[in-house]
């Protein structure tokens, strides 16, 4: 039998789970793991089913951190595919808190190497643009489970963007949906391991919102984001 991304599948399919600040909505949602295992920098949350069996762990936020809990998932245990979910910043007037949305491609703004290489700004030796895509079977299944999933694209740094003007700014520079402070690390990690990737994001801060609106809707947000998640992965093959 092949799985969604035309893979041999044996057994029961290994799903990383990077989570920046969100895990309340997992142990919502999933309750009490049926493992936990404590490894040097990580705790992980261990849950089983009949159809996968999902390590989550708690990165921290940043790029950094969720490029190095993404390569240890890959690493430690295998895993067949990452899965990375949270709450984000709206750059879209249309875009309102607790929106659900797949990111079809990200660009990493603060990646710049102009007076170096003279690549264009969130452009990686290697690729032949700034953005970069991820899996896209991955999202085309997940808006076949979840139809009102909205296909974005995703600016992400090391940056916590809380005005309307910067937010403005990062739509009309990158043509973006949506900002963040992890998809770039996850998805350039996950292309380097040749992993699949998918990353569902709700909206926390809408255009005008700043940090009062984020904190005020993350824990409404997140759990909303984590069980269409849950849709979504329970729908792998």
């Amino acid at each position: 039998m092949k799985d969604i991304m035309g893979t041999e599948c044996v057994g029961k399919k290994k799903i990383g789970l990077v989570v920046a600040i969100e895990m309340d909505a997992v142990l919502s949602e999933y309750g009490t793991p049926e493992e936990t295992q404590q490894v040097p920098g990580y705790k992980v949350s261990v849950y089983e089913n009949d159809d996968f069996i999902l390590y989550a762990v708690d990165s921290g936020a940043g790029e950094i951190s969720a490029s190095a809990a993404t390569q240890f998932l890959i690493t430690r245990y295998g895993v067949d595919l990452i899965v990375n979910f949270g709450v984000v910043g709206a750059l879209t007037e249309e875009m309102q808190a607790a929106d659900l949305c797949v990111v079809e491609r990200i660009i990493h703004y603060d990646f710049e190497t102009t007076g170096w290489i003279n690549l264009k700004t969130g452009q990686y030796p290697g690729y032949d643009s700034p953005y970069i895509m991820t899996t896209p079977d991955l999202v085309r299944h997940a808006r076949g489970i979840e139809p009102s999933l909205l296909p974005v694209t995703c600016a992400s740094a090391d940056k916590y963007v809380e005005t309307a003007e910067v937010k403005t700014k990062l739509r009309t520079m990158y043509d973006a949906d949506i900002c963040e402070m992890e998809s770039a690390g996850i998805v350039l990690t996950c292309n380097r391991n040749q992993v699949p990737c998918l990353l569902i994001k709700a909206i926390a801060d809408s255009l005008t919102g700043g940090g009062k609106e984020f904190f005020t809707e993350l824990e409404r947000a997140s759990k909303a984001c984590f069980q269409v998640v849950d849709q979504v992965i329970r729908g792998l093959k």
